[in-house]
């Protein structure tokens, strides 16, 4: 069976610089004095309208629950904020939004601002000492977040959390994926001790769903959707460290209804847009239809025991001036 994902006509995507004070011109800073490799781009995509900035001398409100105790200390003490946007067609990923976080960045270094991504709903490093942006794309490079969440009602006997048997209160979701106009995807039911598990398995499947997007996207910059297969076979050379091929199946999934006949609640993630929209929002991930097993036992198959850790499929896209200019 196929899954349909609408393309947009555009794509807006926004970074946020949080700062107490502005001692330059923001509209001359970005994009003449952003440097290193995106520099040219940044300027391409300036001239063009794709990138704009917007000086607000307001504090920046958060809606964000995950900021540490520093970074909201930081928070407090801002006064005024940027927001830096990219709109452009889907067919332009990943280099436009790449762009728009380098220039974020720069401003950010530049103004000793905090840096904040309101899609994944974190900050990002731009400290003195810290790198730039990456002209490779990698998806394990700050794009992507998870939202992990254990059910009200949860099964798991408090005294014995690893019982994988009685165990399956745990969800986690991605965030990001929606930037690059895929749904997020989202594992439900696994033990919460495969916290870990779980995160990897879906950061293999993000990193080949968008791959595989990407690639289409570059080749059908005229397209309105994108069909997908509901069952992706996890190939070896999409993990890291190798291993085992496994399957795994994809559904359609409403994050904001959660599982049906599931007892009990747990705080609702917003992937939007909006229900009856039309669009699929959310993905879930799962065993194949033949797998006879609980989805615990489906985790730990997929998982050998040397992999710590999974990280992302590099994608090289053309020279980002090219691309805006296209």
């Amino acid at each position: 069976m196929k899954i349909t994902i609408p393309l947009p006509t555009t794509m807006t995507s926004h970074f946020i610089v949080a700062m107490e004070q502005v001692p330059f011109d923001v509209e001359s800073f970005v994009p003449w004095r952003v440097g290193g490799p995106f520099k040219r781009a940044t300027i391409t995509a300036a001239a063009h309208g794709t990138l704009s900035v917007t000086h607000h001398a307001t504090p920046w409100k958060p809606t964000a629950t995950t900021f540490t105790d520093d970074e909201r200390r930081r928070l407090r003490r801002t006064k005024q904020h940027v927001i830096i946007s990219t709109t452009a067609p889907p067919h332009r990923l990943p280099t436009v939004v790449q762009v728009a976080r380098a220039s974020a960045r720069a401003l950010a270094r530049e103004s000793d601002g905090l840096l904040i991504d309101p899609v994944t709903d974190s900050t990002i490093l731009t400290c003195g000492r810290c790198a730039g942006e990456p002209t490779h794309f990698r998806l394990d490079d700050d794009w992507l977040s998870w939202d992990v969440q254990v059910h009200d009602a949860a099964t798991c006997p408090p005294w014995d959390p690893s019982d994988m048997g009685a165990c399956d209160c745990l969800r986690v979701t991605s965030r990001g994926l929606r930037r690059f106009a895929l749904p997020e995807i989202t594992l439900d039911g696994a033990a919460c001790a495969h916290n870990l598990c779980a995160t990897n398995l879906l950061r293999t499947v993000a990193n080949r769903l968008l791959t595989d997007h990407l690639s289409y996207l570059a080749t059908h910059p005229e397209a309105t959707t994108h069909k997908i297969d509901d069952f992706l076979h996890i190939q070896p050379s999409d993990q890291p460290d190798g291993g085992l091929p496994f399957g795994v199946r994809l559904t359609p999934y409403d994050a904001d209804a959660g599982e049906l006949g599931r007892t009990g609640s747990i705080r609702r993630l917003k992937v939007g847009p909006a229900p009856g929209t039309g669009q699929v929002t959310c993905l879930k991930v799962g065993p194949p239809s033949g797998f006879t097993g609980s989805l615990n036992d489906w985790l730990c198959a997929t998982q050998a025991p040397h992999h710590a850790t999974l990280t992302s499929v590099d994608f090289r896209p053309p020279e980002p001036a090219r691309v805006l200019a296209a």
